[in-house]
This record gives C-alpha cells, sequence and structure tokens, in this order.
C-alpha cells in the first residue's frame, strides 16, 4: 500500500471516491480527512461499524453529548489524518459515490441510494436521554436498534442514577474477586469440617457425605452453570423481541441489552456496573442456598462468581482487545462482531461457543470464493 500522504494535502471528492473503491476506509470531520484503513484491517471488532461510515462525516458522532471520552476519540482520530477535503464540506463521500449537497438536492438518481429515514436524527433526540424515548418508538425499534453508532449515550435525566449505570472494567475484578476468594476459603473450611451432608431435607439414610475434596468439583460445577446461565440470559431475555405496542417492553429491553447493540463501542457501558450486579449475584446466591446445603450451594455460587468475572472480562476484550490472529480470543471476537453486525438472533456465546454448539445457533463460517 502506498504511504500516506503528508499531512495538509488536498483531496477532490472524486479522489476520495476513488480511494473507497479500492477498499480504503476514509471518514472526515468537517473538511479533515482520516484514513482508518490499517485500523479497520487489524480491528476485525471495529470493521464492519466503520466500514459503514467509509466515507461519512464523524462530526455528530464526536461532539454527541457530553462525556469523558469524547476528547480521548478526537485526539485519536488525530493519528489517522492524512489532509482536507477540497470543495463542497456539506457532501459526503459514501460506498465509493461521491454527492454533495447540491446533488443530494437535485439529482433524482441519487435519492434510490438515500435511507428512507435517518435513524440517528430522526427517530430520537440524542442531547436528551434515551431510556424514555425508545418506548415510542414502537415498529421502528427492533431495526433501529441493531443500526450501531459510535457516539456514547445518555440513559438517565438523574446523573446520580446515570453513573450508576456505568463503570470502568476493572470495577468487576476488584469487586468480586476477593468476595469469591473469600467465598471458597470459608465454604472450603466448612466441608473440610466433615459434617456436610446432601440430600438430608430428602432422606437421612440415602445422603450423600460431601467431604473438602468434592471441593474442586462443586467450584467447577459453578464454572459451568455460569455458562449456560450466561447463554440462556443472553438469549432469552437480552435477544426477546419486545412486543411493538408495548411502551414499558421496549423500555426494559433497551436498558437490558438494546443501548449495548446500539453503542457496541461505550467502553462505559460493557461490563455489568456494579449497583445492579449485586442484585443479581444476591439472587442467584439466595437460590442456591435455598436448595442445596449451605457449604455445598457456597462453593457451587464461588464458582459461578468467578465464571461471571471472567465472562465481564472476556467481553471487554472482545470490543477492546487484539488478539492475536488465529487465537482462542482471536475466533471469539471473530464470532462476538458477527453477532453485533450481522447475525443478532444466533452466536449468543460470549465466554464460549460450547452452548452455540449445543443448541445449534452457532454462525456458521461463510465460505470465500476461490480466487483463480
Amino acid at each position: 500500500m502506498a504511504p500516506a500522504p503528508p499531512p495538509a494535502a488536498s483531496f477532490s471528492l472524486a479522489e476520495v471516491q476513488r480511494r473507497l473503491a479500492d477498499g480504503a476506509c476514509w471518514v472526515r470531520c468537517g473538511v479533515r480527512l482520516y484514513d482508518l484503513t490499517g485500523f479497520v484491517r487489524h480491528h476485525p471488532g471495529g470493521e464492519q461499524l466503520l466500514r459503514a461510515r467509509a466515507g461519512q462525516d464523524v462530526s455528530a458522532d464526536l461532539d454527541g453529548p457530553p462525556h469523558r471520552h469524547s476528547d480521548n476519540a478526537r485526539r485519536w482520530l488525530e493519528q489517522y489524518y492524512v489532509g482536507d477535503l477540497q470543495g463542497d464540506p456539506q457532501g459526503s463521500v459514501e460506498n465509493g459515490a461521491v454527492t454533495s449537497a447540491s446533488t443530494q438536492k437535485t439529482d433524482p438518481a441519487m435519492e434510490p441510494k438515500l435511507k428512507a429515514v435517518d435513524w440517528d436524527k430522526d427517530l430520537v433526540d440524542w442531547q436528551k436521554p434515551l431510556l424514555w424515548q425508545v418506548g415510542h418508538l414502537g415498529e421502528k425499534y427492533d431495526e433501529w436498534v441493531h443500526q450501531p453508532v459510535t457516539r456514547p449515550i445518555r440513559l438517565f435525566h438523574s446523573d446520580l442514577v446515570e453513573a450508576l449505570s456505568k463503570t470502568v472494567w476493572y470495577s468487576v475484578p476488584i469487586i468480586w474477586v476477593p468476595l469469591m476468594l473469600y467465598l471458597s476459603w470459608s465454604y472450603y473450611r466448612t466441608l473440610a469440617q466433615g459434617n456436610v451432608r446432601l440430600f438430608t431435607s430428602f432422606t437421612t439414610e440415602y445422603s450423600v457425605a460431601m467431604p473438602e475434596s468434592m471441593f474442586p468439583g462443586l467450584f467447577m460445577l459453578g464454572l459451568l452453570l455460569w455458562s449456560l446461565v450466561e447463554y440462556l440470559i443472553h438469549r432469552f431475555l437480552f435477544h426477546m423481541k419486545p412486543p411493538n405496542d408495548s411502551y414499558y417492553l421496549i423500555v426494559l429491553h433497551f436498558i437490558l441489552h438494546g443501548q449495548h447493540h446500539k453503542a457496541p463501542f461505550d467502553e462505559s457501558r460493557l461490563v455489568f456496573p456494579p449497583v445492579p450486579a449485586s442484585l443479581v449475584i444476591a439472587f442467584f446466591y439466595v437460590f442456591l442456598r435455598l436448595i442445596l446445603p449451605e457449604a455445598v450451594g457456597g462453593t457451587v455460587f464461588a464458582g459461578g462468581l468467578l465464571g461471571y468475572v471472567i465472562y465481564d472480562m472476556i467481553h471487554y476484550y472482545l470490543h477492546f482487545g487484539s488478539p492475536h490472529k488465529g487465537s482462542y480470543l482471536y475466533n471469539l471476537k471473530a464470532h462476538h462482531v458477527k453477532h453485533h453486525f450481522a447475525h443478532q438472533q444466533s452466536g449468543f456465546g460470549i465466554s464460549t461457543k460450547f452452548w452455540d454448539h449445543f443448541f445449534h445457533t452457532l454462525i456458521l463460517e461463510e465460505p470465500h470464493p476461490k480466487i483463480q
């Protein structure tokens, strides 16, 4: 590939069109042009989204609601600056076709190429919290929520509630790993006392002793069960399709998972925030304590808690990490990218594809045509 043009070079719309037709991924911010071709080739998590924005002005994405990452995004983008766009700055170069503000208004041949609805600007007000707006989208919600944007989003009017709905990725291991270690140590000591038996609520004659040697097996059972819970929640709760006429179910879906598909690169919403996570984790702990002896249920819970931490860390890495090509995480990332941008009703596993294999929801590899 030819070296990037020197800074402050000027490009006509026709020149940019030619580069896009050759497979380059250029975007612009006002008249400033940026070449993201190298980035998308080495980051499969962003390729489909960035390809969809090739030739477009991304100023609105960067100038959206105030967000602590907006300045970082601009600084990141500047490293790909190649020059300025000549001519009409209100035009755009999309999918290899040159358009300008004047041709978009006067050339009827361009009309079929334009979207019937501008999903980002016509249906919601990005300057206001989205949560109470999405319920009014009705039948348009499902298509709108799967049109991803790169801008950060705000959900709530209250600054406090909004802050509680976001978190940094490292809050997950900082909060939950110490609890997992404490529970593991505590319940191992209980099992080591030798007086824990299973099924005593049903029968004493056939109850099963649970010595400390059972701890690793119970812990691994918790890990396995979490991977199943992860799959089931993602498939049947997060990807339920709310009825078009149900305002509150649409709102519920958006806050649970729809907002993640709408803004998949908002890193403040990629892992489960501690406050709502505490409620869900407490539910699973109480549930296991009710159906199993304390030490048995607690050990299974500790394994499941580690599974949750691994899941959230992998999920974050799949969005922002750069795994080595051919590695396990690289294949997981490619799988998750397809789930986000092409196959939303399959590929529900995050930390493993095992349950997708088991339940036949695996995203199949698309055959590549042979080049003669």
